[in-house]
């Protein structure tokens, strides 16, 4: 059996993954709000030190070592992937709408038809009704939405929008300049950030309401600000031009493998005939 070749086709599907994720972070360097996701790769020494105690043969004897021989023809493949949290850099927009989280692991939450999800963009905008919503068009939730099971509104004649650091928003009283208080933004807080998953339009779903908790003194809203995609474009452009030239090299072990040793075989094999 050529080993060599199913492992040269391991390693480039482990590749292609890699590509994957590195072509959807490209993809969404412009997209507000947007986390970067990552891939861990491990080798089989790093696994083999993880599980040792966990294979299926004992140390010293015939069939450990032959169960390991056997997997150290392995290639690296994923092992992990994972979400970059980490803030991106804010960009002022001036829009009084607009608003970021300075914070890592804070999030506003929407009313969407599968339920209540989180978001990191903060480009939001009223629609025909009046309602703050975000770019889908999805209700932007106040922090007393459990109890009162409403939205946040803005009548037409409100000339003035302040936002707090806290998500307080305060409106302006018709023919004044004095601002009264609206609905505040909620700000909610995953109790373990690993719980989240994505699920497209900038969306991440966290499983029972437990699992979050409500910040309402956060600090960390900024209005007139857009927080911008994290992705380093620089990085994974480089990143693909790596993947790129790791497809090319495993493609080329293959062929040597299936082509080159194949022909010297059949070679060696008819010079014996």
């Amino acid at each position: 059996m050529q080993t060599g070749y199913y492992s040269a086709a391991a390693g480039m599907v482990t590749q292609f993954n890699r590509l994957n994720v590195v072509a959807n972070n490209l993809a969404n360097v412009n997209t507000s709000g947007f986390k970067q996701d990552n891939l861990i790769f491990g080798d089989y020494m790093r696994l083999y030190k993880d599980t040792r105690d966990e294979l299926p043969h004992a140390n010293n004897t015939r069939e450990g070592a032959a169960f390991i021989n056997r997997t150290m023809a392995r290639v690296p493949q994923v092992v992990d992937k994972y979400t970059d949290f980490s803030v991106g850099s804010l960009q002022k927009t001036g829009n009084s709408l607009d608003v970021a989280l300075s914070r890592e692991g804070l999030f506003f939450a929407v009313k969407t038809p599968e339920g209540i999800r989180l978001t990191r963009d903060g480009s939001f905008s009223t629609n025909d009704e009046g309602k703050l919503v975000n770019r889908e068009g999805y209700e932007v939730l106040p922090s007393d939405y459990f109890s009162s099971k409403q939205g946040i509104s803005f009548s037409n004649i409100d000339s003035a929008i302040a936002i707090d650091k806290n998500g307080q928003i305060s409106t302006n009283v018709p023919g004044s300049v004095k601002l009264t208080l609206n609905k505040k933004i909620m700000v909610l807080q995953p109790t373990n950030i690993k719980i989240l998953k994505k699920e497209g339009d900038n969306l991440y779903s966290f499983g029972a309401i437990s699992n979050v908790k409500p910040i309402n003194q956060s600090g960390a809203v900024e209005q007139g600000f857009i927080e911008k995609s994290n992705v380093n474009a620089v990085k994974m452009m480089t990143e693909l031009i790596e993947t790129n030239r790791l497809v090319g090299m495993y493609q080329k072990a293959m062929d040597t493998q299936m082509n080159e040793m194949n022909k010297d075989a059949i070679d060696k094999i008819a010079s014996k005939v």
